[in-house]
């Protein structure tokens, strides 16, 4: 008897040490799993939400299915004339699966003062741009629109991550939402590499 309490003590100081409570290996598992998951994070780009042009709020889980690009675009910059271009892909592009989502920005150079009935006037009449455009945002800083916090976290060629450094920055998405590609200011909508990847995502399942 006494040899079997010799034994049996080791055992109930362990559990008096760990809490009281058996812990089993299961439980330990499940508790770290519950403290690094952390659901709210976005698993694509079109987890967020934008408000349009007119101020209706879009969830952009509406595009999925479709290759994305998203432009942060101005009215006064000397890019500017890259609408007619991308108002060319929209019109080309647009039926077999391509969105082109404008997004107004006024972070640089002061290039889109207007309000949003501006913009809209403006892109319509000297543009006739047809494609989605939407509320003005920042797109980088402290008052980052969260799409572009992410965007500018991605590590994607050619461009890279960092943040946005000028208007008509390109974001591309393939079908499921997650960012494939990032094209700088002066890469046009019609040059050959921008048009190769969105053509290649199409093709993508």
């Amino acid at each position: 008897m006494k040899r079997s309490t010799m034994l049996i003590a080791p055992m109930i100081l362990g559990v008096a040490l760990s809490g009281g409570v058996g812990v089993t290996a299961a439980q330990t598992v499940t508790n770290q799993e519950e403290t690094t998951t952390d659901d709210s994070e976005p698993a694509t780009a079109l987890d967020f939400k934008l408000k349009d042009i007119d101020g209706n709020e879009v969830d952009l889980s509406k595009y999925k299915g479709k290759v994305v690009v998203l432009v942060n675009v101005a009215s006064k910059c000397g890019m500017t004339p890259q609408y007619k271009q991308l108002q060319a892909l929209h019109t080309k592009m647009s039926e077999q699966g391509v969105a082109i989502l404008g997004i107004p920005c006024n972070q640089f150079g002061g290039q889109e003062p207007g309000s949003e009935a501006d913009i809209k006037t403006f892109c319509s009449t000297n543009y006739g741009v047809t494609f989605d455009m939407f509320s003005k945002v920042d797109v980088k800083g402290a008052d980052a629109s969260p799409l572009f916090k992410y965007l500018s976290e991605q590590e994607l060629e050619p461009k890279g991550a960092g943040d946005v450094a000028w208007n008509f920055e390109k974001f591309i998405l393939d079908k499921s939402g997650k960012p494939i590609a990032r094209f700088g200011s002066r890469v046009k909508p019609d040059d050959a590499e921008f048009i190769e990847v969105i053509e290649t995502a199409l093709k993508s399942e």
